[in-house]
């Protein structure tokens, strides 16, 4: 199994930043890829932003310029950086994880408990 432990989320006025981060750990796997979803009240989860392993990214429409992803390999830490929030920011982000495990080499998916994020205006 691999886990993911997410940080960083809270509280903040429209116009702040949060960074939020997501460690993966377990044993034998090989991280793919790495990303955030979110999931606001009453609405289905949506991608924010995913980068590969070797620093690919690709974001929502609606976080473009706005967000910022990055992952740190040697600490199988991803971090989302987010400037200029706003009040239809507030959700749930949760992060996800695509890698390799075992002897055959499939691919598993797997997603941390969530942090909540709430702007307020």
């Amino acid at each position: 199994q691999v886990q993911l432990v997410e940080s960083g989320g809270g509280l903040v006025q429209a116009g702040g930043s949060l960074r939020l981060s997501c460690v993966a750990s377990g044993s034998m796997f090989r991280i793919n890829f790495m990303g955030w979803y979110r999931q606001a009240p009453g609405k289905e989860r949506e991608l924010v932003a995913t980068i590969t392993i070797d620093g690919r990214t690709n974001y929502a429409d609606s976080v473009k310029g706005q967000f910022t992803i990055s992952l740190d390999n040697a600490k199988n830490t991803v971090y989302l950086q987010k400037n200029s929030l706003k009040p239809e920011d507030t959700a749930v982000y949760y992060c996800n994880c695509n890698a390799v495990r075992g002897s055959y080499g499939l691919s598993y998916n797997y997603w941390g408990q969530g942090t909540q994020v709430t702007v307020t205006s």
